[in-house]
């Protein structure tokens, strides 16, 4: 009962800041300039014009490997009905002519230094994802890779770009990367680094990770020594380019991730002006969570011949029914199955009463209840939650884009480590932030778009386990109602009849006068939520007005 009574008061705010859509052109749903602020992109206001496309066509290009894939006989001679039932059992989806998936890892014939790192991260077996990804990453194709969340889809670029590293003529004095990794935020990329070290020091593959918000120093320190793997963010590893620091003249090896978060945040000028500077025989592995009609006109214009890869549910729901029904464009990412999803429709104003009533109920049915992240809409907000929560003794942490590289890697260390189990996030956090023991995302605003919703709620339930996640839904958010609808309904999720009514346009749901979730310790055990409504238990007899009456009015 203690967090119920320390939150009591909790601010009564909630309004979405959509300025910096709007600045963009009235119901535009992609920023395509800009994004000087989001995640230490480093110089985005520059628009590099001092750094010319190179001229491949005048230059004599040296020829390079890039199949180092060994068949294992057992893969070669699996029956193709096997082969299409792995596929159907993992839903795996195919397009293009792609070698059979392995099923173990003693089918990928890696070297012993990568079977060795392996067995000690005691992995298993491959993720389906890393199972067809790898004979074609290996083989040298181009590829694009739609996969949800925590597929390992990190490992599935990473042990082939050391692979193809390896296979090529070692780094002279001065020489740029052999293989670059250009990734939407900086903590995706350190989080992609970290992957690259545990299986890059017993190659002897050197990589660095450049990104804004950091001292310029020691990364440009480690691009003078030399280093075969650059992760970076896009502004940032342009700002070196231009500057002479690095080029991309031996590059051959290029991954694009998140391209979709990375279009949503206005770098497609920048990925452009890159890949101008990597020769055109290249190989691309694209990676994207989603399919918009931006991130396929990319695919087309650089990828050439590629085979895709997509990780869902297959005979579903058709993508052109949803796309056809979203608001923000075409929409191709599906929710993780292992998430339990609870929609509220409320009032702005009645928020912050069922934030508190809802981590009550969570601290009060559980003695350890794992880690919570809260999304919120601005800045501002999150600071402000942050504040108030942990005046009463609560532990929290909050980050956005305008912190300090050094705050994030504290807040995140301290929410990794346990030392603070709450995390107040925008939607900075909502990719690339894998954290173990996330067992509740809250969206106290929920987002703009369907596609970051999913991204947001992803946060839990990664490597096959389950998490719950809540929103708080308004009338201000009616525009995504219908998608929220056929997102839940996909998941086999109840959905709650105000959200029907909400998305027919209906009057009723939006700011009624009941409570918010009321405590377990109140109503008893086991009933403090109704499944067969989807919806949280709300006491009829609780009068909320005396609650808002003492809360702060700002």
């Amino acid at each position: 009962m203690l967090l119920y009574n320390v939150l009591e008061h909790v601010v009564h705010t909630g309004r979405v800041d959509r300025r910096h859509r709007q600045s963009h052109g009235k119901g535009s749903p992609r920023r395509r300039n800009g994004g000087a602020n989001r995640s230490g992109a480093g110089g985005m206001n520059d628009d590099f014009n001092d750094l010319p496309s190179a001229r491949w066509s005048d230059m004599r290009l040296t020829a390079f490997e890039k199949n180092f894939y060994r068949e294992h006989p057992t893969t070669q001679s699996r029956p193709s009905h096997e082969v299409e039932l792995f596929r159907r059992q993992h839903q795996i989806a195919i397009r293009g002519q792609a070698p059979n998936p392995i099923q173990f890892f003693e089918e990928v014939c890696f070297p012993d230094y990568c079977m060795d790192e392996i067995r000690r991260q005691r992995y298993s077996e491959p993720t389906p994802i890393q199972a067809q990804a790898w004979p074609i990453a290996l083989s040298g194709h181009n590829l694009v890779g739609i996969a949800k969340t925590g597929s390992g889809k990190t490992l599935a670029f990473i042990l082939p770009a050391i692979l193809h590293i390896n296979g090529q003529q070692p780094l002279q004095r001065g020489e740029g990367p052999i293989a670059l990794v250009l990734a939407p935020t900086r903590e995706l990329a350190q989080q992609i680094q970290s992957v690259a070290n545990d299986f890059g020091s017993s190659a002897f593959v050197r990589n660095t990770c450049v990104f804004g918000g950091a001292p310029r120093s020691k990364q440009a320190s480690d691009l003078k020594r030399g280093v075969e793997i650059i992760i970076a963010t896009p502004g940032r590893l342009l700002d070196f380019l231009q500057s002479g620091a690095t080029n991309l003249r031996r590059c051959t090896y290029l991954v694009l991730d998140e391209a979709d978060r990375m279009l949503d945040m206005g770098f497609e000028p920048q990925i452009r002006k890159v890949l101008g500077q990597i020769r055109p025989d290249r190989q691309i592995l694209m990676w994207s969570a989603t399919w918009p009609k931006e991130v396929r006109q990319l695919a087309e214009d650089f990828l050439g011949s590629y085979i895709q890869v997509s990780r869902v549910q297959i005979l579903r729901i058709q993508i052109e029914t949803l796309s056809a029904r979203s608001t923000s464009g075409p929409w191709s990412c599906r929710p993780n199955h292992n998430i339990r999803q609870y929609v509220e429709v409320c009032g702005e104003h009645e928020k912050s009463a069922k934030l508190k009533d809802l981590l009550s109920h969570i601290y009060d049915q559980a003695h350890a209840p794992g880690k919570i992240i809260i999304f919120v809409a601005t800045k501002k907000k999150t600071d402000e939650l942050a504040r108030f929560i942990n005046a009463f003794g609560v532990s929290v942490g909050s980050i956005h884009g305008d912190k300090s590289q050094m705050d994030r890697d504290s807040v995140l260390n301290d929410f990794r480590s346990g030392r603070a189990n709450i995390l107040v996030a925008t939607d900075v956090a909502a990719r690339g932030l894998d954290v173990d023991g996330i067992k509740y995302v809250i969206n106290f605003d929920y987002p703009q778009s369907s596609e970051d919703y999913i991204h947001r709620i992803g946060r839990t339930g990664r490597k096959l386990s389950k998490g719950t996640s809540y929103a708080f839904f308004t009338r201000k958010n009616a525009r995504c109602a219908r998608a929220l609808i056929d997102i839940l309904r996909e998941a086999n999720q109840n959905v709650n009849p105000e959200l029907e009514n909400l998305a027919r346009g209906g009057a009723g749901g939006a700011g009624g006068a009941g409570g918010g979730l009321e405590p377990r310790s109140r109503v008893g055990r086991g009933s403090a939520r109704n499944h067969g409504s989807g919806r949280y238990t709300r006491n009829a007899n609780k009068n909320t007005n005396s609650s808002r009456a003492r809360a702060d009015p700002r």
